[in-house]
């Protein structure tokens, strides 16, 4: 549930993102997300990261996010 949750916020600024989550520690809020959208094409890694942090800053700012760690690639990435 907690997968849909995090795709759904992140789909809302990128509609066309894949994405993974991995739960860290089984707590359910310490997380691992890979997140592979067009939207970071040109962007910097900095930037990208960011660009995740405001999608998720809903599920930061209730409680349900504790830790993250964030990959990103672009659809046309081989290694990400």
């Amino acid at each position: 549930m907690i997968d849909e949750a995090i795709a759904g916020l992140l789909r809302q600024t990128m509609p066309d993102a894949v994405v993974q989550v991995r739960d860290m520690t089984g707590t359910m809020d310490h997380l691992e997300v890979f997140v592979r959208s067009r939207a970071f094409a040109g962007v910097s890694l900095l930037d990208r990261h960011r660009m995740v942090e405001k999608a998720l800053a809903p599920a930061r700012a209730d409680g349900r996010i504790h830790a993250l760690q964030i990959h990103t690639a672009i659809p046309e990435d081989t290694d990400g």
